[in-house]
Order: C-alpha cells, then structure tokens, then sequence
C-alpha cells in the first residue's frame, strides 16, 4: 500500500494515565485542615481577649478544653478502629469554641464533659466530621447548662465598668437585664426604668463593645470578634448570609416588640452586643456541615436563630439562647435545604406534581 494513503496509526493513551474518579471534579487546595488552621487563627483576637480580661483562668479553660476534645477523637478513633482524623485540626477548633461558650470559672472535669458530649456524641457517633447534623459546641454548651446549670452561671468578678450598676447582682448584663425586664413588664417602676436606661446607654454599650463586661470567655468583647470575623470573610471561609441575617433579625425582632411594649426589653443594640450573638452568628452558624447550601436557606437558617434567640432572651426561662438556637435550626436544615433548592436551568417538573417556588438569592 502507499504510504501516502495509507491511514496513520491511532495514538492511544497509556494505561495509568486517564484517572477516574467520582464528583466534584473541581479541585482546591483549601483542605479541611487548612480551613481549620484559619479558623483558628481567626480566633486568636477572641482568645487574646478572654485572656486580657480573666488572666490564667480564661487560658487554663482554653488548653482544658482544646485538649480534652483532641484527646476524645484520638480516643474514639483508637475504640473504632478508624484512620485517625486529628490531624485535620476540627477538634482543636471544637475545644477552642466550646472554651470560649464556657466560664472562666468553669471545674475541670466539665470540661472534661462537655468535650465527650461535643466529640462523641454530636459528632463521631453521626460519623464524624462532615456527617454531623448538630454543631457539636453549641450541643455541649447546651448540654452543661441544662446539666450543670450552677457552675455554668457561676462568673469570675465582673470588671470595674459594671460595678456602677446599683442594684444589679447578677454576672452577666443578660440575667440582669431579663430580671429588671421583667419587673418592668409586671409592675413598671422607676428604677426598674433607670436600670433600663443604663443597659441603653452609649457608656454600656462601648463598654460592652470593648468587652469590658461579664459573661462566658467568647462573649465579652464584640471588637476582637468582628476582628476575627473580618479575617473569616476576608480569607474567604464564610460569607455574610448568615451573620447578617441573624443581627438583622434581632434587630427587627426587638425594636418591634419595645415599639409595642415599651420596656419590655433593652433596645437592639444591648441585644448585639451582649451574649454569644457574635460569636454564634461568625463563627458557629456558619459552619459548613450544619447550615444550609442554598444562599436563600441561609437567610432563612439565620432568621431563625435570631427569632428564637429573641424569644428566649425575654421570655424565656434563660437569658441566653444562641447555642440552643443554632441546635433547633440545625435540626431543621435539611428541611430548609429541600424548601430553598436551586432551580436547574431548562428544568420542568412533571406534570401533575407540586413544585414551590423557590430559587437561590445572589
């Protein structure tokens, strides 16, 4: 045959070379273990406060706690006979943000549990990271409170910028601010009002910006929280869907209900900037595994937690519901997510089935 017309061989590709493998196919060098390294680097604004403001105490919470949820993975996976996980660094992140929903005064050993409660059975028990339906801080924090209600509400001194606030006795500005809330809604009186007025003043609210105020480790300054919270965005681990919606609801939510029962409860900003808001709408709502894909069940995730957040902060039996917020709403995320879905392109339901309407907001 002539060489000219002859048809050139086909050049097929060497075994090995084309790798198959299941979706996604888009690839990141954003591991889980460097997403847990930045987080935690967020973080260190938070710590570096709750020291400033406890001392030793803040940190010996901080090490307990970070240890002990460590040693609980390591411990599970060594029982299970699993690949050990710890070296993703989640359980550092778990340690450190159950740290700082804790008092500084907080024993040892519930410590101890709350790291089991928070390792082993919010999280390994499902299976492990990314299978967990439950953020596993939030479980734990709610757990000791409902568990060990006494020494979770026993608090180091408050600082010096709280103690010109006659007639408060207890530690935090929330439990004080529930119980001349209630006074004022039963029976207003004068100084039920004026303690009102100050939880509203511009002095307590810088103050309670600053951090200059009682509470749990992570709930005291609002300033090195948004400095962690801007490095989180910045490095682009979150986005704001959910942190805006939470703030935005409390907001709402408080100024509706003072507009029609004056006094009820202190304004909006009181509201932000104490408790665990911030640092539940930064750095515990946001996380991947527990909150919803859609942008616009993110709106909806958040705007629940403020709701209940509000609800349980004037009328309920606590004056603190982020953690068990964040829990009820994680709950009902896979609902939120079939409700939020994304319309595919081009796509038609079939005829005869009920399909709401709903779409993802960008």
């Amino acid at each position: 045959m002539d060489e000219k017309n002859s048809v050139p061989e086909k050049e097929f590709l060497q075994e090995g070379s084309l790798i198959l493998s299941s979706s996604p196919h888009i690839r990141t060098s954003m591991t889980t273990s460097r997403i847990m390294l930045q987080v935690l680097l967020c973080l260190l604004p938070v710590v570096a406060a709750s020291i400033w403001f406890y001392g030793w105490n803040a940190l010996r919470v901080i090490l307990l706690c970070m240890i002990f949820c460590v040693g609980m993975e390591y411990l599970w996976c060594k029982i299970a006979k699993t690949p050990h996980t710890c070296k993703d660094f989640s359980a550092l992140v778990t340690g450190l943000i159950l740290a700082l929903n804790l008092s500084p005064l907080i024993p040892w050993w519930l410590c101890l549990i709350g790291a089991f409660i928070a390792i082993i059975i919010a999280k390994e028990v499902f299976g492990g990271l990314g299978q967990n339906p439950f953020t596993p801080a939030a479980v734990a924090r709610v757990a000791l409170l409902i568990g060990a209600t006494k020494p979770m509400t026993t608090w180091a001194p408050l600082p010096s910028a709280f103690h010109h606030f006659d007639g408060v006795t207890s530690a935090t500005p929330l439990s004080a601010a529930a119980e001349f809330s209630a006074v004022t809604s039963a029976t207003p009186t004068a100084a039920a009002n004026t303690q009102l007025a100050i939880f509203n003043s511009n002095e307590f609210l810088w103050n309670a910006f600053l951090g200059n105020i009682g509470g749990c480790l992570g709930e005291t300054s609002t300033l090195a929280i948004l400095i962690g919270a801007a490095g989180l965005v910045y490095l682009g681990i979150i986005r704001l869907y959910i942190p805006v919606a939470i703030l935005a609801t409390i907001t709402i939510f408080i100024w509706i209900v003072n507009g029609i029962s004056p006094g009820t409860t202190p304004g909006p900003m009181f509201h932000l900037l104490t408790g665990g808001v911030m640092i539940g709408a930064f750095f515990m709502a946001t996380d991947y595994v527990t909150s919803p894909v859609t942008n616009l069940g993110k709106i909806v995730f958040g705007a629940g937690i403020g709701i209940i957040v509000c609800v349980i902060r004037i009328w309920g039996s606590y004056p603190e519901g982020m953690s068990f917020a964040i829990v009820i709403m994680n709950a009902l995320v896979p609902l939120i997510d079939k409700l939020c879905y994304k319309r595919p392109f081009g796509w038609n339901p079939p005829a005869g089935t009920f399909q709401p309407r709903r779409g993802e907001i960008k």
